[in-house]
């Protein structure tokens, strides 16, 4: 069946319905994350450098979540469309199962190698190793919540529901941002005070969303075969997150070898840039929403027009965000951090985090049409050769090179075009929009 494709009005304003919601939402994350680096910036050089080391591990837990939310917005969001809610909801309860296992995988996984990990990644054992270990013990407790709460946020996008994911992530997220300045000082816990406010905040988050399951009255109980079929279907993007988490984490232990300045300044340039990354990200939610919902109703023009539109909106976003991060390079990195040479430092990579932008504002957009309409093996593919031909050769070269912060994020720059060009190729193609309820 194919159906008209919606006004322009009509289509801004269902995109606005869901986008800005899931503004809050996804803002709510990286904002307790900017608060726990300002608050421990002031404890010091190497507080802060540990931070960064442990906190880029735990990004690739969430990150990892992220995965699997998209795949369920997208399978959930196909069966909403073809008009059967149960159905998507059953999605969001298995996705749920796996998120809670991988959990617990993630947490018992860091108390026994947690401070290896740190090591690894600092390039040798030291205060900054050691400190970043005994955070990562404590916050990776934190994984199950963090990922049910990916899961849950997966599924109620799926069925257009932004409203309970907005208080159920908002409001644990206030409560950790006021209790872990808290922890820190007055109550003399330091570094491990910021690890112990994210586990509460996590695990208090993936709670809400356990109840908001229990009370769809679905079948709660796991079932293996459909488990199965997520993995198969969504092993494409878990490919694509590895690739993603493959980059950082090396980008984060180039940093580290440029010296204590060097990965502090990292860490507040890459937290402000997973920050604008996921605000821009919330396009890409109404993307994978209203993309997957009318290729399930079999509204290819539609699913069409949205993309457009989609894409448009993404560029204008990043424009935006590119004028407010160049007028406030003066000022923000000094919110982060007392150290001038870590401040100095920031300044490396600040022209190249400006100009990437307004292209990242298009990729993220379209990355979300592609995960709304499954997709994702041409996403996979792109990311992959993006990663291993631009990425991961700019930045080893930085080092081998000696080309510092600059060359770690001009590496990044690449990364982006380089995606940027193969996405709008793909949109041209319009192999990406196949209806029905599953693809």
């Amino acid at each position: 069946m194919t159906q008209t494709a919606p006004a322009p009005p009509a289509a801004a304003r269902r995109i606005a319905g869901l986008a800005l919601p899931a503004l809050v939402v996804l803002a709510a994350e990286p904002l307790y994350v900017l608060v726990d680096t300002a608050v421990v910036g002031h404890l010091g050089r190497e507080p802060l450098a540990a931070l960064a080391v442990g906190g880029t591990v735990m990004s690739l837990t969430a990150w990892l979540g992220t995965v699997m939310a998209y795949g369920t917005t997208g399978r959930s969001a196909r069966r909403f469309g073809a008009g059967d809610r149960t159905a998507a909801v059953a999605e969001g309860v298995q996705s749920s199962w796996l998120a809670f296992g991988v959990g617990v995988l993630v947490a018992v996984a860091m108390q026994f190698g947690g401070g290896a990990l740190a090591r690894t990644l600092v390039g040798s054992s030291g205060e900054v190793a050691d400190a970043a270990a005994v955070w990562l013990r404590i916050a990776a407790l934190g994984a199950p919540g963090l990922l049910l709460a990916a899961a849950g946020n997966g599924w109620l996008r799926g069925v257009q529901d932004t409203r309970r994911p907005l208080l159920f992530v908002l409001g644990p997220n206030l409560l950790s941002a006021l209790l872990c300045p808290l922890l820190v000082y007055p109550a003399g816990l330091g570094l491990a005070g910021s690890a112990v406010a994210n586990v509460l905040a996590q695990t208090l988050a993936g709670g809400l969303f356990t109840a908001a399951l229990a009370r769809e009255r679905v079948s709660l109980r796991p079932r293996p075969r459909l488990i199965r079929q997520q993995l198969v279907l969504s092993r494409d993007l878990l490919i694509r997150g590895v690739a993603f988490q493959a980059s950082f984490l090396s980008a984060t232990a180039v940093a580290s070898r440029f010296g204590a300045a060097a990965v502090g300044a990292h860490q507040i340039a890459l937290q402000l840039w997973f920050f604008t990354a996921l605000l821009l990200d919330a396009l890409a939610i109404a993307a994978q929403s209203l993309v997957g919902a009318a290729l399930g109703a079999g509204d290819e023009a539609g699913a069409r027009a949205l993309a457009r539109r989609i894409g448009l909106l993404g560029g204008v976003c990043g424009v935006t965000f590119a004028v407010l991060i160049g007028a406030g390079a003066g000022v923000v990195p000094s919110l982060f951090s007392a150290d001038p040479a870590v401040r100095d430092q920031a300044m490396v990579a600040w022209p190249w985090f400006v100009a990437m932008q307004p292209l990242a504002g298009v990729v993220f957009a379209l990355d979300g049409v592609l995960i709304g309409a499954g997709d994702v093996r041409y996403l996979r593919n792109l990311t992959v050769v993006a990663a291993l031909g631009g990425f991961l050769p700019a930045i080893w070269l930085a080092y081998g090179l000696d080309l510092g912060l600059g060359g770690i994020w001009a590496g990044l720059t690449l990364f982006v075009v380089l995606r940027l060009v193969a996405l709008l190729l793909r949109m041209r193609s319009g192999g990406w929009a196949v209806v029905g309820a599953v693809r």
